[in-house]
């Protein structure tokens, strides 16, 4: 079973408290703060919610053998109270992911154990990161593109400042890299079905050769070019490819569903949860990157044979 004094909330600088030995020792609960910034775009605080609650939830059974998720607040006052004089109690860690600089500044203070998920690791200045194998599933991705013919793709790059996008746009272009004929067009995109419906469409109608493919960075994205692609009279997969990245329930739950990558959100919160702890416990926490997983759904196809 897991302590009665694990707590946990999620707001935009708020905290997940959870106990540590240490605190344990001291006669109290330590407060270790989840953290994701108010600035970000509504779809990525969606998927970081998943993230930090996925590192609660695997917390315990990392920490104690226990099951199931966080129980409220002692006292049964719901959600728990948040430090730095939001509730009294002492900030002893931070875990954050796609963290601003300025919010994490807010929180941290001097000292403070961190731990990033999906953050440069050569940049955080983090106690440790976790990271998942980003450049790795690109590219799986491009590869399953060219294997089926692909030559002519856009990427749909999400239009924000992330370590994690770099990656991936980097990632494709070294894929493609000396393959004979291939190309790639950027087509920067806000992140949202609109977004990718609108940079999809930009992307399908301009001057010259029509892209055979569209990588989207995002499921989101790859939402909106799917929606793009109907309403310019073609199909997907038939006229154009469409892939996502995340593997988030909207994969699934477009016609056709998305061929993507799966990022183990709820392994890299446990992870991510696991290295703070050590952290806080006084020992050091190693790198951790985790793998992902091409999932081929029916969104990919070879292109027409006048496309190839």
């Amino acid at each position: 079973m897991v302590p009665s004094s694990v707590r946990a909330c999620f707001a935009d600088r708020r905290t997940a408290p959870l106990s540590t030995a240490a605190a344990r020792r001291a006669g109290r609960p330590s407060t270790i703060a989840a953290v994701r910034s108010e600035s970000t775009a509504s779809a990525i605080r969606a998927k970081d919610r998943v993230v930090v609650a996925s590192a609660v939830r695997g917390c315990a059974p990392a920490r104690w053998g226990g099951g199931g998720g966080p129980p409220p607040a002692p006292g049964g006052g719901g959600r728990a109270p948040a430090p730095g004089g939001r509730g009294g109690a002492a900030l002893d860690g931070v875990i954050a992911s796609s963290m601003a600089a300025d919010a994490l500044a807010a929180l941290r203070g001097d000292g403070l154990p961190l731990v990033m998920l999906d953050s440069d690791p050569d940049r955080t200045g983090a106690a440790a990161t976790v990271n998942v194998d980003i450049a790795a599933g690109m590219r799986q991705l491009t590869e399953h593109l060219l294997t089926l013919g692909h030559r002519h793709l856009v990427h749909l790059a999400a239009a924000v400042d992330s370590w994690a996008f770099r990656v991936r746009a980097g990632a494709l272009a070294a894929a493609l890299g000396g393959v004979p004929g291939a190309s790639v067009r950027t087509e920067p995109a806000p992140l949202s079905v609109a977004g990718g419906l609108s940079a999809a469409e930009r992307a399908l109608t301009r001057p010259g050769p029509r892209p055979t493919a569209l990588v989207c960075d995002d499921d989101v994205l790859a939402a909106g070019a799917c929606k793009a692609v109907r309403r310019l009279g073609l199909r997907v997969p038939h006229d154009v490819s469409v892939t996502g990245f995340d593997d988030i329930s909207l994969a699934t739950a477009v016609d056709p569903e998305l061929t993507t990558v799966r990022l183990p959100a709820e392994a890299v919160g446990a992870a991510g949860m696991r290295a703070l702890l050590t952290v806080v416990d006084g020992g050091v926490a190693e790198v951790t990157t985790l793998p992902v997983e091409l999932v081929t759904r029916a969104s990919t196809a070879p292109p027409p044979p006048t496309r190839a």
